[in-house]
């Protein structure tokens, strides 16, 4: 065979290797971390919006990265076990969920890129201390969550304005249920409220929760944020509905059959998660790019379930809400 021959050969094998051996071989294949608060089955959607997300900016599993899930199921005393046993791995960048996620991956390491795909108030958390230069090895989205809260109060009245005595379901585990409750408890003075907090860690505590909603004559329910409720939305739409309690979440809380769902587009927070994972592995560092916080904020009723309540919701709710579940 001559040297003619040899090339075109090689060309031809070239030519028949499939496209995503081709591109292992031209480049390097990033390893990139995903440390979950909740469970896999749970975040399955959220996921799936980050895999759209990279895809986006070219990057597909088996081409030209990998990624490394770890899932604390909601028990958050595993999640300093499962930051470790990512780093161990020798991952090009993190990814988290929510507060407790990032705080531990913080305090794991200071030289891997974390990536927050969303947590709670990062500066009245103290994750950082500014949104436009994020500390070392920090960066992403989060957003307000006591004004937040205390938003879904206001809206929950207004919808339901003979509820008196809301809960607050709150995981005591999560940092940022500390902010929360007490811009709730403001809030809920000026509408002459009386709320009370309502504690679960874990979904094999939902039941004994609303049974001491209903105990203490709560009449309604705001679902406050954390990973373990978000993967479970479902199962506490069916608590508060089976207990005859209007109740307020996020978005998809509506979605998952809750009566009213307000916040931000979790799945949107995800995909854009993609953006500053391509940053950082082009060579930009977490510091340089600035906290981003969501700006659109959307309302959810979901009539079907106030049908089953019993409840006519006030048009004045209807005229603003940008979905409407009938």
């Amino acid at each position: 065979m001559n040297r003619r021959e040899v090339i075109t050969f090689l060309g031809g094998a070239a030519a028949a290797w499939p496209l995503g051996a081709r591109a292992q071989q031209a480049g390097k294949v990033y390893r990139i971390g995903f440390l979950g608060s909740a469970t896999a089955a749970g975040s399955a959607k959220v996921v799936e919006s980050l895999r759209t997300g990279l895809r986006e900016f070219g990057y597909v599993e088996g081409t030209n990265i990998g990624i490394e899930f770890r899932w604390a199921e909601g028990i958050y005393d595993r999640l300093p076990h499962l930051v470790a046993d990512l780093i161990a791995t020798n991952v090009d960048v993190l990814i988290t969920h929510g507060t407790p996620g990032t705080r531990v991956a913080k305090e794991a390491t200071t030289t891997i890129p974390i990536v927050m795909a969303i947590s709670g108030d990062a500066i009245a958390t103290g994750l950082v201390s500014s949104l436009a230069r994020p500390e070392a090895n920090l960066t992403g989205s989060t957003f307000f969550l006591p004004q937040l809260n205390a938003k879904r109060l206001e809206l929950l009245k207004e919808a339901c304005p003979r509820i008196s005595r809301p809960a607050a379901l709150s995981n005591p585990d999560n940092p940022v249920s500390r902010p929360i409750i007490p811009a709730m408890q403001a809030a809920a003075a000026s509408l002459s409220l009386m709320v009370q907090v309502v504690r679960a860690q874990s979904p094999g505590e939902f039941s004994l929760a609303f049974a001491a909603m209903a105990k203490n004559r709560v009449d309604s329910v705001v679902v406050t944020e954390d990973g373990e409720f978000a993967a479970s939305f479902r199962a506490i739409a069916t608590l508060a509905l089976t207990n005859k309690f209007p109740s307020i979440g996020a978005r998809e809380y509506a979605e998952a059959g809750g009566l009213i769902g307000y916040g931000v587009d979790i799945l949107g927070l995800y995909r854009r998660a993609a953006y500053f994972v391509d940053r950082i592995l082009k060579g930009a560092k977490p510091a340089d790019l600035p906290i981003e916080q969501p700006t659109k904020f959307e309302l959810i009723v979901n009539l079907k379930t106030a049908k089953a309540l019993g409840l006519e919701i006030p048009r004045q709710v209807l005229a603003i809400a940008d979905e409407v579940i009938e």
